[in-house]
């Protein structure tokens, strides 16, 4: 009887002392995991291709949240949530394009005073303000600059770890050239081919490519703008897409109206080619160079059936 009692209680004690360290093991488990999470640098960015950039450069050292990432999504026209005014009052990096693009970000920063939390207006970085064309994504140069205050700005956020966003900045910048270069080698074979497009989204890609933008001002602004265009720059790109001016078409698949789609029509029925590009990243997940570098090679191609080559 006394063997049945000490066997029991010394199997019950077994099971006490195994339960006891599966708690032990899952709560240090929970507590790592809790640990690895505050000690990165939380990072809130306005649009995701600010936030696929900076994600690059902080690696595993930072945990980025972006806003505005569904492509059916107007970061113009964006409402927030209780979700964002959260994870911005909770960052210690926020990222915004500024330039009006985003001003919902501005809205909830100052609903959430930090004076320890740091913020990058990329519109303010370029010396950009309201009015100015607000795409700086699509101008490497701009992205160029962006980049290096992001790896500035995490170094001086996270001393103990700059060797690390150094070299996480020096992969970036060897990745991004990719797609840089291919811009290098359309200025260098179509420069002052003339181009339209629907909305000014291209405008920054389009000088940076050497290419001679015609499509009226007036138009692509107001379209950028959600506004109708003046009756006499409506007029004035059916007339250049109809009498030959025009090699390529670039069409703003984001900001599609029945006015746009005239348009893109139209250069169909000319047999002008067309390239739709995206002002958020697509598909979602998709780094940005990669993104931008398919763009770029589809109006490289455009172009190579559209326009003659200026023999550089």
């Amino acid at each position: 009887m006394k063997k049945q009692i000490i066997k029991k209680a010394l199997l019950i004690s077994i099971v006490i002392l195994a339960a006891g360290l599966s708690f032990y093991q899952l709560t240090k488990v929970n507590r790592q995991k809790t640990s690895n999470q505050v000690s990165k640098i939380q990072i809130v960015a306005g649009e995701n291709f600010w936030g696929s950039l900076v994600s690059q450069i902080g690696g595993n050292k930072v945990n980025v949240t972006t806003i505005v990432s569904d492509p059916n999504a107007d970061p113009h026209e964006y409402e927030t949530n209780s979700i964002d005014a959260r994870a911005i009052a909770n960052a210690n990096y926020v990222i915004l394009n500024g330039a009006g693009y985003d001003s919902w970000g501005n809205k909830l920063l100052s609903g959430s005073p930090n004076n320890t939390r740091r913020v990058l207006i990329v519109a303010k970085l370029l010396n950009k303000v309201n009015g100015n064309n607000p795409h700086f994504w699509y101008d490497p140069t701009y992205v160029n600059q962006v980049i290096l205050k992001m790896e500035s700005d995490l170094i001086n956020l996270r001393p103990n770890d700059k060797s690390y966003f150094q070299n996480q900045y020096k992969q970036l910048q060897i990745s991004l050239n990719v797609y840089q270069n291919q811009i290098t080698n359309i200025k260098k074979h179509y420069t002052g081919v003339t181009v339209a497009t629907t909305e000014n989204i291209f405008n920054y890609l389009a000088n940076a490519t050497g290419l001679n933008l015609v499509s009226p001002s007036t138009f692509t602004q107001a379209v950028a703008e959600g506004n109708d265009p003046p009756t006499s720059s409506i007029i004035e790109f059916r007339n250049q897409l109809t009498h030959g001016q025009v090699k390529l078409l670039v069409y703003n698949q984001q900001t599609v109206t029945p006015l746009t789609d005239s348009i893109k029509q139209l250069a169909i029925k000319q047999q002008i080619p067309i390239v739709g590009i995206t002002e958020i990243i697509q598909p979602t997940g998709t780094r940005f160079q990669d993104w931008m570098n398919r763009q770029v090679t589809s109006i490289k191609n455009a172009l190579a059936v559209g326009a003659v080559p200026n023999g550089n």
